[in-house]
């Protein structure tokens, strides 16, 4: 097994640049795992494509505030991005120019308000630590609920950087300057992730309820995506990356609903790849809650999930190696081709496949 055998060709004007309205329009291109087969509809037909007794799984992690821009001390522009937070006062971050943040740089983010990097890693990964001024942080401690990253409780100095923050994008998305709640799911409540599960970006109140009628649950659990959703695999053999560690937790309501499914018949649907590692790591460990660096390839056993809603995945990336574990690599790259040739809009802002 080699990274290049998850290589496609995509052109750069089908990198969807702007969402589509109404969030459910979105095209949708069916995979039937068994055969091959393909068919083109749009994610509002959603009710009559899957079977009563189904059981859709979301992801409610919402993305954080986590760019963030400062200046070094010294001169020169820098930018952060919080992947996650290893202990109040202290996250790993994605910075650049990574070449400029050295251990014991200080960037300064706003009036009282700064980063100090601490151990500096490979790819441009950095330990960061926030320093507030007094003032600074009890100015922003009534925002801190908006400050919880995972397991950790919030402080004021995490509040503080939250809040002179703003929505990252992925660097393939240029200029656009819409809402940034277009860019959470409606699930979206528990603040943690460096970048949306964009597979729940296509629900709308609308398609939630037309399901339901349909006698279609739902469920939701959290997993918060960090770094290597949107990082290709550098390393030619994929069996030797590792996956950075992402924070998951399963209700145990949500642990009856997709008992309940299994008991009547019906498929555990995942909406998207975080909602089938949060599933599969449950499935493999046992554990409803922690940690995860479970890493999906071909030859994986999937325990829990029978179908899956997802969007077009960036070339030997190892979301694409998730995919191909589920549905098989050459099923995936012939209809990642039907639907370049369909001009189907692809990454977070683009169309979906639904996979059964």
């Amino acid at each position: 097994m080699r990274t290049d055998d998850f290589d496609y060709t995509l052109p750069d004007d089908l990198i969807a640049q702007t969402p589509i309205e109404p969030r459910d329009a979105a095209r949708l291109l069916v995979l039937e795992r068994a055969t091959g087969r393909l068919a083109h509809h749009v994610v509002a037909d959603l009710p009559r494509l899957l079977r009563p007794g189904d059981l859709l799984v979301a992801n409610r992690s919402r993305v954080l505030p986590a760019r963030i821009l400062g200046r070094l001390r010294g001169g020169g522009r820098a930018e952060l991005l919080l992947l996650r937070r290893l202990e109040p006062g202290r996250w790993q971050a994605l910075g650049r120019p990574a070449r400029r943040l050295r251990t014991g740089d200080v960037v300064e983010v706003g009036p009282g308000l700064r980063l100090r990097i601490g151990e500096t890693f490979d790819q441009g990964l950095r330990h960061v630590e926030v320093e507030a001024d007094t003032a600074t942080a009890d100015a922003n401690t009534a925002n801190a609920d908006a400050a919880k990253a995972g397991p950790l409780g919030a402080d004021a100095a995490d509040a503080a950087l939250l809040a002179a923050g703003s929505t990252p994008l992925p660097p393939y998305i240029r200029g656009w300057t819409g809402d940034p709640e277009r860019y959470q799911t409606i699930f979206a409540d528990t603040e943690g992730s460096a970048a949306a599960p964009t597979a729940g970006l296509h629900f709308t109140p609308e398609l939630i309820a037309a399901l339901a009628d349909a006698g279609i649950d739902l469920a939701t659990l959290v997993l918060h995506v960090g770094l290597d959703t949107f990082r290709p695999v550098s390393e030619a053999d994929p069996r030797q990356h590792r996956l950075h560690r992402e924070w998951y937790t399963i209700a145990p309501a949500v642990q009856q609903q997709v008992a309940a499914a299994q008991a009547r018949g019906g498929r555990i649907v995942a909406i998207g790849t975080t909602s089938v590692r949060a599933l599969e790591s449950w499935a493999s460990t046992g554990h409803t809650e922690g940690w995860t660096e479970l890493f999906i390839l071909p030859g994986f056993r999937f325990r829990l999930t029978d179908a899956l809603l997802t969007n077009f995945h960036l070339p030997r990336s190892s979301l694409m190696m998730l995919v191909s574990a589920f549905a098989g690599r050459e099923r995936i790259l012939g209809a990642y081709a039907a639907a370049v040739a369909e001009r189907y809009r692809f990454y977070s802002f683009g169309d979906a496949m639904l996979i059964l």
